[in-house]
């Protein structure tokens, strides 16, 4: 099997496998993106060498913070304020787990401790955190997760092929970071937006939007939409370059054969979920007041 086999099916399963888990009910969700945040921060800490105690406490903690925020974030009619309940018994939980892997440090005279504490806030924030935001987006419109992930895939492809063509130029394209990803230029952000707005209006004429569509602001809302998903998504796919090349690898893990690793794979996540989970709760919730 030659390696375009192996990344087209590979690749082929992993959409299929997070489209059904979203559209499927909130239990396939939930499930499906603890999974996701495990082996995430698990890959993380194997990268920066963490030690088994650490990586531990780590996981603990990621369980307590994913199923925090999907508790907090239950909109289910019926069962909504038991979860939040939940969700408050979770938080409370959460600190003594952190405050423990910290104290660890101590007891087992670690001898880099301001690294470990560093790396274990580092996978908890910038990792985990970003990832379990995506249950208050699910739980406003699990369309508006799958728009998200959409508008990423479509961005990537936008501005590969732009990227791509405008290389072949006789002079070549204008590189943005050249010493953090030697590949991407400004033609291919411009032409990654350009892929996602076309994308995104597509996805509102299909009412994908409708939870944050205000009446006579469709057009507004969904270009917004599409400029940070695609604006942060590149941006959170540099922040990764910048980890794996600090750290003097190609990819984070082996996670999907010819895609590399879990992080290589939600990159863009990282910095997009929390911006466009915040910007659609602004819609839905403080937008109508105006």
């Amino acid at each position: 099997m030659t390696e375009l086999v192996k990344r087209t099916l590979s690749g082929a399963v992993f959409v299929a496998t997070m489209v059904g888990a979203i559209l499927w009910n909130p239990y396939s969700f939930i499930g499906i993106f603890l999974i996701i945040c495990l082996l995430a921060e698990d890959e993380f800490h194997r990268l920066v060498k963490s030690p088994r105690a650490l990586r531990i406490y780590s996981c603990l903690a990621t369980i307590l913070l994913c199923l925090m925020a999907d508790s907090l974030a239950w909109r289910v009619e019926g069962s909504a304020q038991n979860y939040r309940a939940f969700g408050i018994i979770l938080a409370i939980a959460y600190l003594p787990v952190v405050i423990f892997a910290l104290l660890d440090e101590i007891w087992n005279h670690s001898e880099r401790p301001l690294q470990n504490w560093g790396n274990l806030f580092i996978s908890q924030m910038m990792i985990v955190a970003p990832l379990a935001s995506l249950a208050f987006l699910y739980f406003l419109d699990k369309w508006l997760v799958l728009a998200l992930f959409v508008l990423i895939w479509v961005n990537d492809t936008g501005a590969y092929c732009v990227g791509s063509l405008t290389a072949k130029r006789k002079k070549g394209n204008h590189k943005m970071i050249p010493h953090v990803s030697p590949k991407k230029s400004w033609e291919g952000l411009i032409g990654g937006f350009v892929f996602a707005l076309g994308g995104a209006f597509l996805l509102w004429y299909f009412g994908w939007f409708d939870a944050i569509i205000v009446e006579g602001r469709g057009a507004l809302t969904t270009a917004i939409f599409a400029f940070l998903v695609s604006g942060f998504g590149t941006f959170g796919d540099l922040m990764e370059s910048v980890m794996k090349r600090s750290l003097g690898v190609k990819d984070s893990g082996r996670f999907l054969p010819g895609h590399g690793g879990v992080l290589d794979r939600f990159d863009s996540v990282l910095l997009a979920a929390p911006i466009i989970t915040s910007f659609c709760w602004l819609c839905y919730y403080i937008v109508p007041l105006f």
